[in-house]
């Protein structure tokens, strides 16, 4: 089974993300500027499964088989682009929207290309860059407890590179895998997180997507 290092991985989605993929059977690595705090963050998670869980700086979770980056929007290409060499050849997943708030609400940002997936994909050419994650609640993925049933957006140019994202989103608890299509989905994708953060934050709520009639 492949190991995972999740960039930024002790933020809330970071979290989320490893947790599950480590109660999915996946040894994951979530990665910090600051060793110390992740290694803190990591055993402070408390894991049901056979994988595990540890904490490190990026560049050491830049060395697992797949890699998620869940950065800052506004430091993930520089984040990556660091670590070019060490992600060359390798399945990047990102789960990065460029938000801001306005008010109540968070409304989405476009970067140059269109999109935070289409950023790193050009940051890291020769890595496989695959989208997913976008759409789910920091606080009930961290919460094994929780009645999380979610359906993961996957889009990506590499059609291998996405059917392997998806077999590994089918692993987690409380996932479930929908791939969408290409790269030219990611734009639409992920402004879409504005639409579920701004009702959560207007309903005081933490929903996620579900799309019915797919048959799973």
């Amino acid at each position: 089974m492949s190991t995972v290092g999740i960039l930024g991985g002790t933020g809330p989605a970071g979290q989320g993300v490893g947790l599950r993929l480590a109660s999915a059977g996946y040894d994951v690595v979530l990665g910090s500027r600051d060793a110390q705090r992740a290694a803190g963050i990591a055993s402070s998670l408390e894991v049901r499964g056979t994988g595990a869980l540890t904490g490190a700086t990026n560049e050491v979770a830049s060395a697992s088989d797949v890699i998620v980056v869940a950065t800052p929007w506004d430091s993930a290409v520089s984040t990556v682009s660091a670590l070019r060499e060490q992600l060359e050849g390798k399945v990047v997943i990102s789960m990065v929207n460029a938000l801001t708030r306005e008010g109540r609400e968070l409304v989405p940002l476009y970067p140059p290309r269109g999109s935070m997936a289409a950023q790193l994909a050009h940051a890291v050419a020769k890595s496989q860059v695959v989208g997913a994650f976008h759409h789910l609640p920091a606080s009930e993925m961290v919460n094994l407890d929780s009645s999380l049933d979610a359906d993961v957006v996957i889009f990506s140019d590499h059609a291998d590179a996405r059917e392997h994202v998806a077999q590994m989103v089918e692993a987690m608890p409380g996932l479930h895998a929908v791939i969408a299509g290409s790269m030219s989905l990611a734009s639409a994708v992920e402004a879409f997180t504005a639409v579920c953060i701004s009702i959560n934050i207007r309903h005081k709520a933490h929903s996620y997507v579900k799309l019915a009639g797919l048959g799973h």
